[in-house]
């Protein structure tokens, strides 16, 4: 790729709960040039429909260079595409064969099983925020901890090493680290997995993920304690976010947040609009993938060997549903791209959905009056992460 890119990823933000700076005027008409911070160039494709196609079209493969956004400035990747374990950094059959036994975890039979235990998290937390009394920080009251707990029972960690996982695991997602640093995290939740799910595989259990994965299928133990590092990390980070995120937009909307106090049962239904429109509004690049031939995607020809990242912007086109750039909770749920799509769609969306609903809904029904203690805009954000959120909210009721 020659062309000069005319879109930069990262900009500023007027207002951090919209997209960056200047970012939907560039992507407004059609695939655009983008280039990384560290100077890899890449297509952005922003339409609903262009998005799709990039994302279920076996063409763009996950494989091919690995992702330029997890590369030094040197080029360096940070992760090895051939990292025995890489679920999201293969293409077709292989990918398959790790995704399918992990896939029965996620079930939503599964899901509905946990919701009693994710509820107890939720009021647990909820009742040590309420006895420290105002002003609290959601952040490290409610929002780090529930997922950080739910994904680490659902794998089989042992308690002791929860606090651990917890501390580690937003580690893996820093944008600036080097590859050594990102090396050091990950082997040091290595090392405690690793006599774990060989007590597993020897005792034969199989009633929580890790002992499923141990025993039942014929993952290499690499495979297994990567996977359990990927699924460890994911789990943390990214629902954590967007329940804060969900928050703070319901904050800076009361009168959305007026549809949610009423009709709580309606919870469903307002965890799917809000993860359309929250995601929608972080703007930016998202999933990259990288061309193995020549392919059209809305009118614009992409080369073989060329990136292609999608911005989930799509989920404000308005060939996805009327008025997609409002948030209105009164919505029925759409087929939106917060989860992702195609055969990389994320593993863990019946669990996130689980996490929100109860963590959103509880939050609201238990402190009615809950409120910002400061300004959104004057609160602190993780711009370097590469899952953006909130570093806190302070609150009160």
């Amino acid at each position: 790729m020659t062309e000069a890119a005319v879109c930069p990823v990262h900009h500023e933000r007027d207002h951090p709960l919209q997209p960056p700076i200047g970012f939907a005027e560039a992507v407004s008409d059609g695939p655009v040039r983008m280039v990384w911070p560290n100077g890899v160039e890449a297509w952005m494709v922003s339409s609903y429909a262009g998005v799709r196609q990039v994302l279920s079209d076996s063409r763009f493969s996950t494989r091919k260079g690995g992702q330029p956004e997890m590369r030094t400035d040197d080029g360096e990747e940070v992760l090895d595409p051939d990292q025995p374990g890489n679920i999201n950094g293969i293409d077709g059959a292989e990918h398959m064969r790790l995704r399918r036994p992990l896939s029965r975890g996620f079930m939503v039979k599964r899901m509905n099983e946990l919701r009693p235990r994710i509820q107890q998290i939720v009021d647990e937390h909820l009742d040590v925020m309420e006895a420290k009394g105002a002003p609290a920080d959601l952040v490290t009251s409610l929002c780090l901890p529930l997922p950080s707990l739910v994904i680490a029972e659902l794998l089989g960690v042992p308690p002791e090493h929860q606090e651990l996982f917890q501390a580690t695991a937003g580690d893996l997602f820093g944008k600036n680290g080097s590859k050594d640093e990102y090396l050091a995290h990950a082997t040091k939740l290595a090392e405690v997995l690793t006599p774990i799910v060989e007590a597993k595989r020897a005792a034969g259990t199989n009633d929580d993920m890790i002992g499923l994965m141990a025993n039942d299928t014929d993952f290499s133990m690499d495979e297994l304690i990567f996977l359990c590092i990927g699924l460890l990390a994911a789990g943390h980070e990214t629902t954590s976010n967007f329940l804060g995120l969900f928050t703070l937009h319901l904050f800076e909307k009361p009168d959305q947040l007026e549809i949610l106090r009423r009709d709580p049962s309606r919870a469903d239904v307002v965890v799917e609009e809000l993860m359309r429109y929250t995601v929608g509004q972080l703007g930016g690049p998202g999933l990259t993938r990288r061309a193995t031939e020549d392919v059209e995607v809305d009118g614009v020809l992409i080369r073989a060997g060329d990136w292609v990242s999608v911005s989930l912007m799509a989920n404000l086109d308005e060939a996805l549903c009327p008025r997609a750039e409002q948030l209105d909770l009164d919505r029925d749920a759409v087929s939106h791209l917060g989860f992702g799509f195609g055969p990389h769609q994320c593993l863990g969306a019946n669990l996130a959905r689980a996490e929100l609903q109860i963590g959103l809904r509880t939050l609201f029904e238990r402190f009615p009056n809950l409120r910002p203690a400061v300004p959104v805009t004057e609160m602190a954000y993780r711009n370097d992460m590469i899952t953006y959120g909130a570093a806190e909210i302070p609150v009160v009721w």
